[in-house]
């Protein structure tokens, strides 16, 4: 394969579980001539001109080629899936086996395709407005203005995952809670879920 970064081959080796079914998705990927793989939040990440196209990432129970901005595509097969309700653009096409990769090769080139010519058009979704943080996290702003800060430095989609986990809880005591245990993840610029 062309263009392969060393980087991503050094993951997929170390890597126990989907390995087999990362090596397919990345030989599509690479498929498509005008993308550059990078690695991205421990994963295969395929781009053009600096944009996410798609991700190649792992779950416990699939892995999934996620397409940046899946919802501005047309899904001819009906195969994007909403991870969360939360996700606004994103879409995944999710995978238990390789057998399954290999059945949708010309499928997924022609979704990868047409990712790039969404990002080539410059076309954008509107998103939701931004969701404003709760009290008890203003509230730990004000006291620690590094949190602030290090929240503020924050991926849009980190900022939101924090915000809504911490709005859903009822009590003002589990809020508090809840910034308290994330503070140090903030502070260290990381989202909920990195290690």
């Amino acid at each position: 394969m062309t263009n392969c970064n060393p980087k991503v081959d050094e993951m997929i080796n170390k890597t126990s579980k989907w390995q087999e079914e990362f090596a397919e998705l990345r030989r599509i990927a690479l498929g498509c001539e005008e993308l550059t793989e990078e690695l991205k939040w421990g994963y295969p990440c395929y781009t053009i001109d600096n944009k996410n196209i798609v991700l190649i990432h792992g779950f416990k129970n699939y892995c999934a080629l996620l397409f940046f901005k899946g919802a501005l595509l047309k899904d001819k097969h009906g195969i994007l899936i909403q991870q969360t309700e939360n996700v606004q653009v994103g879409r995944q096409i999710r995978f238990t086996n390789v057998e399954e990769i290999k059945e949708k090769e010309s499928i997924l080139k022609n979704y990868i395709i047409e990712a790039i010519e969404v990002e080539k058009a410059g076309l954008e979704m509107k998103v939701e407005k931004k969701i404003e943080p709760p009290e008890e996290l203003q509230q730990k702003f004000d006291e620690n203005p590094a949190l602030k800060t290090a929240f503020e430095g924050l991926t849009p989609g980190r900022q939101r995952a924090y915000i809504l986990y911490f709005s859903k809880a009822k009590k003002s005591e589990t809020r508090t809670s809840r910034i308290e245990k994330y503070t140090p993840h903030i502070l260290a610029g990381k989202g909920m879920n990195d290690k």
